[in-house]
């Protein structure tokens, strides 16, 4: 989408709206992830993104503020069966996410096997948008060739999905791109290979306010932004762990017990 105004000249507030607040390190304990929600409550981002383990703990801490509760389903390989990725929405959906992160079988979009991507990831929209709830299909752009991409955006169209969503973050394979994520570059040709007929949403490797902010501007509706980096392309922190500047109004955790 187009903003309203340029993303240099929004409040921390409209910013954060952007920001699914990325919390799905597996080594994380409760305690870490409880902290990082509790952050992404007090920053006012859209979502906390967690593993399907902590839905229920992130929904009780959302609950009554603005942030929702995404969850990633088949994560990081896409590599489950259709039945499979439906069944594990249907269960995070029982859990409390508001939002899917599916990945996509990626080794298939590879073979060009568009149909079957399709298919794939059609099972796992209709389960989702039977209770109104928001799916983004994950590509793993790093894996794929320019080619692979925008067919494998066609089948996402096709199937239904709300966004379609460079990559995990957990790719360590052969990189097709001069840089990984969400580079301006990947960010360009998701938006165009869209064309308007879904979202997108840029995930990996967005560290610097610079970089976020640009991506706004050019109608990246969603960023998945990594825990550490939260607060620095908010203008909140220069680098580190999320410390809000300031009490969320939707929360009831004080700013100051957030880390």
């Amino acid at each position: 989408m187009n903003p309203a105004k340029p993303a240099a000249e929004m409040t921390a507030t409209e910013l954060a709206a952007y920001i699914d607040h990325s919390v799905l390190k597996p080594e994380f304990t409760p305690q870490e992830v409880r902290r990082e929600v509790q952050a992404a409550v007090a920053l006012g981002c859209r979502t906390a993104c967690v593993n399907p383990a902590s839905i229920s703990m992130a929904k009780n801490m959302t609950a009554g503020t603005q942030t929702g509760v995404c969850a990633v389903v088949d994560f990081p390989f896409g590599a489950s069966t259709t039945t499979s990725k439906a069944t594990q929405a249907q269960l995070a959906m029982d859990a409390g996410a508001d939002e899917i992160d599916i990945v996509t079988n990626y080794g298939w979009a590879r073979a060009g096997l568009a149909d079957q991507v399709e298919e794939d990831l059609r099972a796992v929209v209709e389960t989702c948008h039977a209770r109104n709830v928001i799916v983004k299909a994950i590509l793993e752009t790093d894996a794929l060739t320019e080619a692979q991409i925008r067919t494998t955006i066609e089948a996402c169209v096709a199937a239904g999905t709300d966004f379609i969503k460079t990559s995990t973050g957990f790719y360590t394979g052969e990189l097709h791109h001069a840089a990984p994520g969400a580079s301006d570059a990947m960010m360009a040709l998701m938006l165009e290979a869209a064309a308007g007929r879904t979202k997108v949403k840029g995930s990996g490797s967005i560290r610097d306010r610079a970089h976020f902010l640009r991506l706004i501007d050019a109608g990246v509706d969603r960023l998945g932004i990594g825990y550490r980096s939260t607060p620095v392309v908010l203008g909140l922190a220069a680098t580190g762990p999320c410390t809000p500047l300031q009490q969320n109004p939707h929360s009831t955790t004080s700013a100051d017990g957030v880390l």
